[in-house]
């Protein structure tokens, strides 16, 4: 997770000359009242405070606030919250401004943040407080998630509304694999129940049962949810060889998946996310990105690249991933189709695209969500 991989990304983006063919900004960081929308008053003072240092005066907070070996304290790390949560709120408002059709964060997308509760690599869960800058001025916004993890973080945030349907492909093991959450009957509750969509895979998905799959979901679930707006979440952890992954897809599957959602001309906030082999990640991000442009790009990585020693022997935008170390697809032809049954079985609990006059955003999602539970519990 350390900002290598962005660097990475961006000198590729740079060499290809993608840069020259979109809009580019600078971040801001966002302030305390933009990350009070979704998260904790006493959170947020908590990261604001905190550093390497000073840990000692925090030791109460530490296990609070779920900090560990996970999520650990470093210098800086409330300028690198407040930075990738800024780049994706004003991702955000570039397309409620119809600046752009499609805005990208590849520092953005760390779906396990809690309100008050840092989790699996992330603090500030950008992509909640970019769902809800939407929300102002869109009714209905889809968020997939293609990342190897479950991104519970945003469905739980948006647990109790219909609103914000979620969609999340990722490897499932209760025990196991975390974050051990997003089976088949984790579908929401109140007015949000159905609109948890989870996926959950086994081991070892290739290319083509992978991209099969996800567009024989993704249609009908647009087809049927309308949304105005979507966020995807690009994790790149789900490619073979990821260091925390375990899925056999390469560069071009993933990018697939992007260029499917991409073809339905809704306003698209695309994010990173997950992602422990540096250089694939980069690669990536990188074609994702010329995907996102609608521009070709050679397979040769550009030759004056900085730091291209780190791609070689091969210097390609497409190695074979899944090489060495391949997972064995454990995702039986039945299974694939009975993943595709159960989505399309929720999707019968659905009305065909909600009015406008839907339930308002709770102010207190997580207060909502627990007495939500208890109703279904007693």
């Amino acid at each position: 997770m350390k900002p290598w991989r962005l660097t990475l990304t961006n000198q590729l983006v740079l060499g290809y000359g993608l840069h020259g063919h979109m809009d580019t900004y600078a971040t801001r960081p966002a302030n305390e009242d933009e990350l009070k929308e979704f998260h904790g008053d006493d959170y947020l003072e908590f990261l604001k405070r905190v550093t390497p240092q000073n840990t000692q005066e925090f030791v109460n907070d530490l296990s609070k606030f779920n900090i560990g070996d996970d999520c650990p304290i470093f210098d800086g790390i409330w300028d690198y919250c407040s930075l990738y949560a800024g780049a994706s709120l004003d991702a955000a408002k570039k397309l409620i401004n119809h600046q752009s059709d499609i805005a990208i964060n590849w520092s953005g997308g760390l779906h396990h943040a809690k309100k008050s509760e840092a989790s699996g690599f992330c603090y500030i869960n950008d992509i909640v407080l970019a769902i809800l800058q939407l929300l102002r001025y869109h009714p209905r916004v889809l968020y997939i998630d293609i990342d190897v993890h479950h991104g519970d973080g945003v469905e739980q945030a948006f647990f109790s509304t219909d609103r914000v349907m979620t969609l999340s492909l990722h490897k499932y093991d209760k025990d196991n694999f975390f974050p051990g959450t997003g089976n088949w009957d984790d579908i929401g509750g109140g007015a949000g129940k159905h609109y948890a969509l989870n996926v959950p895979l086994k081991d070892g998905i290739d290319d083509e049962s992978y991209v099969r799959l996800f567009k024989q979901i993704v249609d009908p679930v647009i087809g049927k949810y309308r949304p105005t707006a979507v966020v995807l979440q690009c994790g790149a952890d789900s490619l073979g060889s990821d260091k925390l992954g375990c899925f056999n897809l390469n560069i071009k599957a993933h990018g697939a998946c992007v260029e499917f959602v991409k073809g339905f001309g809704l306003p698209l906030l695309v994010l990173g996310g997950g992602g422990y082999t540096p250089r694939n990640v980069s690669r990536l991000w990188t074609y994702e990105t010329a995907i996102c442009l609608g521009a070709e790009i050679d397979d040769d990585l550009p030759a004056r690249t900085p730091y291209r020693e780190y791609f070689g022997p091969d210097y390609k935008l497409h190695p074979p991933l899944s090489k060495e170390g391949k997972y064995e697809n454990k995702n039986s032809k039945k299974y694939l189709e009975s993943a595709k049954a159960k989505i399309m079985e929720q999707l019968r609990f659905i009305d065909a695209a909600p009015s406008v006059q839907l339930q308002e955003i709770p102010p207190d999602l997580d207060n909502l969500r627990s007495e939500l539970i208890k109703q279904e519990e007693d």
